[in-house]
């Protein structure tokens, strides 16, 4: 049953921290583990992956297996469907016009004293994607990391994906084929993670990962961080929805289910208006759950981490919404549009009763690695700013650096850092000869 709140009750704030504050993370302490598998694997490269991925996949490779070829890649690519590889394809042209929006502009201006100043954007060389395999292995994810990827202009992209027992996903190679992926290694956990950050004998470095994976994953990708930039750390999924009473309930009670059956630390909240839509929705998810097929997934994800909580006003829900800072949020009522801009802290809104948050996962075109564990607060989803640099341009003519380097000369000396100044001081003095 999940907890039923209500901002009209005495104690609905203590109420409401405690349901802020629980830990859903399962983060076991592997960092030590972790921290020997990337030592391995800078000291072994090849041979420490192999025998790690033998150990933890049951998959015996050689340094030329690891990596799939091109003709394992159009095999796996010709068993999928014709309706699966057209809402794959279908996904990736949105996705990428999606993206292709937010390619930032070079800027370049001269200023009052003469001085030429400006930007350049440019992609990191080399980006590895990290996708996880067996039953948790989605090929919507390879497309919403790799294609940002590209449309930055990143000329090297490797995935590494593993096939534990050797069984292939083949919507995941085709979703990397479409993509436009380069490299990939059937390879997983912390090993495959410091194989692209510190390179080995067979996969070349990488500048950047990103991908999500479980606690050992996490850990490594922590612990790589500074050597290779990180996308984030990705805690369970969530998903906050805000609804009137002139909704489905059913429609309100899947869109809850669509979160909680992810995994059973994941968290589905309902904020209403109207407490019988409340318990209608509760009704109709009790119903449902029992006829889905991860049932035990969403059954203990709804019944340890859900809550329906019943407001005043939709100024009272954006309110607590914006505490909440959810992955996904989803405004079921009237005028969504103009609630949507009081919710200030989401990773991403999804408009109106028509706009289920399962659209934004798969064709929506917009990204689905999101911020979680209320860090939309001060962070946003992945994008193709994740995939690239800002490089500063300055350029000084005579009259500009009259201008104003004899300020840069003052405060240089007032840091005591002498040279600092005297490399003005010393063109500004051939200046005056």
């Amino acid at each position: 049953m999940p907890q039923l709140l209500s901002t009209a009750q005495a104690d609905f704030e203590t109420a409401f921290a405690t349901l802020l504050g629980a830990k859903r993370e399962d983060s076991p302490d592997v960092d030590h583990v972790v921290a020997g598998i990337i030592a391995d694997v800078q000291a072994r490269g090849d041979a420490a992956v192999l025998e790690l991925t033998s150990k933890f996949d049951r998959l015996d490779l050689t340094a030329q297996s690891m990596r799939f070829s091109e003709d394992e890649i159009a095999a796996q690519c010709a068993l999928v469907s014709d309706d699966e590889r057209a809402a794959l394809e279908l996904a990736a042209e949105r996705i990428r016009a999606y993206h292709a929006r937010q390619m930032p502009a070079n800027e370049s201006w001269t200023d009052d004293s003469g001085a030429t100043l400006g930007w350049r954007w440019s992609a990191v060389s080399a980006a590895g994607l990290y996708v996880p395999g067996g039953l948790a292995s989605y090929p919507s994810s390879v497309l919403m990391n790799a294609i940002p990827a590209k449309v930055a202009g990143v000329e090297r992209l490797a995935i590494t994906v593993p096939t534990p027992d050797g069984v292939v996903n083949p919507l995941v190679l085709l979703a990397a084929k479409l993509a436009g992926v380069d490299e990939i290694y059937r390879i997983g956990g912390a090993q495959a993670v410091a194989a692209l950050a510190y390179g080995t004998q067979t996969i070349a470095p990488v500048d950047k990962i990103t991908g999500p994976g479980n606690a050992f994953v996490a850990a490594a990708k922590r612990r790589v961080f500074g050597k290779v930039g990180i996308d984030m750390i990705a805690g369970p999924s969530e998903i906050l929805v805000i609804a009137d009473a002139d909704n489905d309930p059913d429609w309100i009670a899947l869109d809850l289910l669509s979160q909680a059956e992810h995994d059973e630390s994941a968290q589905s909240l309902l904020i209403t208006t109207d407490a019988d839509f409340g318990q209608a929705v509760v009704e109709a998810v009790d119903k449902r759950i029992e006829t889905l097929e991860r049932r035990a997934i969403a059954g203990a994800s709804w019944r340890d981490y859900g809550a329906v909580i019943t407001v005043r006003d939709l100024d009272e829900a954006a309110a607590l919404s914006n505490r909440i800072a959810p992955e996904h949020l989803e405004l079921c009522v009237a005028d969504p549009d103009a609630l949507a801009e009081k919710c200030t802290h989401a990773g991403a809104i999804f408009l109106g009763q028509w706009t289920p948050e399962a659209i934004g996962d798969y064709v929506g075109g917009p990204n689905h690695v999101l911020p979680t564990a209320r860090s939309a607060r001060f962070s946003s989803g992945l994008s193709v700013m994740d995939f690239l640099k800002r490089t500063t341009l300055s350029k000084m003519t005579l009259e500009s650096l009259k201008a104003i380097g004899p300020a840069a000369e003052v405060l240089a000396r007032s840091e005591s850092l002498e040279a600092h100044g005297l490399s003005v001081t010393a063109r500004l003095q051939k200046l005056n000869r």
